[in-house]
């Protein structure tokens, strides 16, 4: 039986593929399609007769493709000499091209969700139908949705330089998508946020990879064995990920003694503070609320001063986690939850479980709607 293709391996080149189609002539859009179709003529030829050199194996089969859907066109558009004739595969440097693909796909004029899924087809090298399956839309809206994107950046010169604040918010953007389909996107945003550090010295790059890693080390204690959540205070934390949270402190210090703090950098504070604590009521709390107050300073998030009216109330007690949630407006997202919460902690169970079933009716999605309810039905049943 032929050993399965290495699909991180596959997806890790692709990158250097395509800048090797783009500087032999080939636009962002064809060559990225191209590629696509090399990485589906791989997965299909490669179990049984495995390339010695898999990236030049890819640059030779994606750009005969391109050639093969040049010459269609070339009658119509008289692009003969483009495809006169086939250079060698030659070397694939793919740092330096992935560097700038992470530029385009994150360009600040497409859309997050295009943004999203163009990082995932150039940068990740996944197809249409896994990205489709991990945002649970169907094939035919994701294609569209990757063609508009295309579009958008036909035009944008390969070197431009890029904006590294937007391609940290597309990755971050695709990292909280977490696991769905047969691609666990939490691990991918991981993995191409380790291939950016590598490609780009910066603090905040470095501060994003802390801050997922800080958190992907908390993954298997989210959950329940029903699939409910099960909140922070709440988690085992001997089912945390000490190599995780280790390899994350590590990369957060040397990021901050650079002395270029950034929102990145803070919240993966924030996170290090959680994982070194040995329970909820360990956590150095005073802290956690210095680190949201350097938040606030550096990104004004209304979001931001909602989580840092939690940690207030945990540090100064619940009566100044509502005096801090008192200032914010109650139309903002968790608002309820977070009162319910500080209520029930100062001892007004009333209020807080009619705060929690209205959270539950406001919640985003399935699984806080039923935590949310589950939390209004313990304190109505006492």
């Amino acid at each position: 039986m032929s050993p399965p293709v290495d699909e991180v391996l596959l997806r890790s080149v692709v990158p250097g593929v395509i800048g090797v189609l783009v500087r032999r002539g080939a636009d962002f859009a064809a060559a990225e399609d191209a590629v696509q179709d090399a990485l589906v003529e791989a997965v299909r030829s490669w179990p049984a007769d495995p390339p010695r050199d898999p990236p030049a194996w890819l640059v030779t089969v994606a750009w005969r493709r391109f050639l093969d859907a040049t010459r269609s066109e070339a009658a119509r558009r008289g692009r003969e000499e483009l495809v006169d004739e086939e250079p060698a595969p030659g070397p694939v440097p793919s740092a330096d091209d992935t560097l700038r693909l992470y530029f385009l796909s994150a360009y600040p004029s497409l859309t997050p969700s295009s943004a999203v899924a163009l990082t995932l087809r150039a940068v990740g090298g996944l197809t249409t139908r896994q990205i489709a399956a991990a945002y649970l839309v169907p094939e035919a809206t994701m294609a569209q949705r990757i063609s508009r994107a295309k579009r958008t950046v036909s035009g944008v010169r390969f070197d431009e330089p890029g904006d590294v604040a937007t391609v940290l918010r597309v990755l971050y953007l695709v990292f909280n998508e977490g696991y769905s389909g047969d691609v666990d996107l939490a691990a991918e945003a991981i993995r191409l946020t380790r291939q950016l550090a590598a490609a780009v010295d910066h603090p905040e790059v470095a501060g994003l990879l802390a801050l997922m890693l800080l958190h992907h080390a908390r993954r298997a204690a989210r959950t329940a064995p029903d699939g409910s959540l099960v909140p922070l205070a709440e988690q085992d934390r001997r089912q945390w990920d000490p190599a995780l949270i280790s390899e994350g402190v590590d990369v957060l210090q040397a990021a901050l003694v650079r002395d270029q703090l950034g929102e990145y950098q803070a919240q993966a504070a924030i996170a290090a503070l959680h994982a070194d604590a040995r329970s909820a009521a360990e956590t150095d709390w005073v802290q956690v609320v210095e680190w949201y107050d350097e938040l606030v300073r550096l990104t004004g998030s209304p979001v931001v001063r909602l989580n840092r009216a939690v940690a207030v109330g945990e540090a100064d007690g619940p009566r100044a986690g509502l005096a801090a949630l008192a200032q914010l407006d109650d139309a903002l997202p968790r608002h309820r939850a977070v009162a319910a919460y500080l209520h029930e902690k100062d001892g007004d169970r009333t209020t807080a479980a009619r705060l929690y079933a209205e959270a539950a009716a406001l919640a985003g999605n399935a699984a806080e709607r039923d935590h949310l309810t589950r939390q209004a039905a313990r304190l109505n049943s006492r």
